[in-house]
């Protein structure tokens, strides 16, 4: 007789990905984001001209547009990793759940269009 005691490396897991690879995945876009947040920083306290067209001559530069483009992918991606353990942990009802799931991604995925619209219009 088989019994099922829902222990060992064949465990049952259920949740919210219970894993190394959502661990990590937010470890590596707050570590983006914080590396951006610095070179924004010192490019602010280093600078001089604190005027639209300075920004926007910051922002003009190829490799700053790409380097922001992947940390606001970095943001929404830690966005979405944060907000669907949310919804997993705290909301019971799975349709419920599974719209407000959908929700964040449409939402997500429309900030994002947005943002290589912003940052390719500079």
């Amino acid at each position: 007789m088989a019994h099922n005691n829902n222990i060992g490396p064949k465990r049952l897991v259920v949740g919210a990905h219970y894993g190394l690879r959502d661990w990590l995945a937010q470890r590596v876009t707050a570590i983006v984001m914080a590396t951006y947040t610095f070179t924004l920083l010192f490019a602010f306290l280093s600078g001089n001209n604190f005027t639209y067209e300075g920004w926007a001559g910051l922002f003009a530069a190829q490799w700053f547009k790409l380097f922001s483009l992947v940390t606001f992918a970095a943001l929404f991606y830690h966005a979405w990793v944060g907000m669907r353990d949310i919804w997993m942990d705290y909301v019971k009802s799975v349709g419920l759940r599974l719209t407000l799931q959908i929700i964040c991604i449409v939402w997500l995925v429309v900030c994002a269009a947005w943002t290589v619209q912003i940052l390719w219009s500079v």
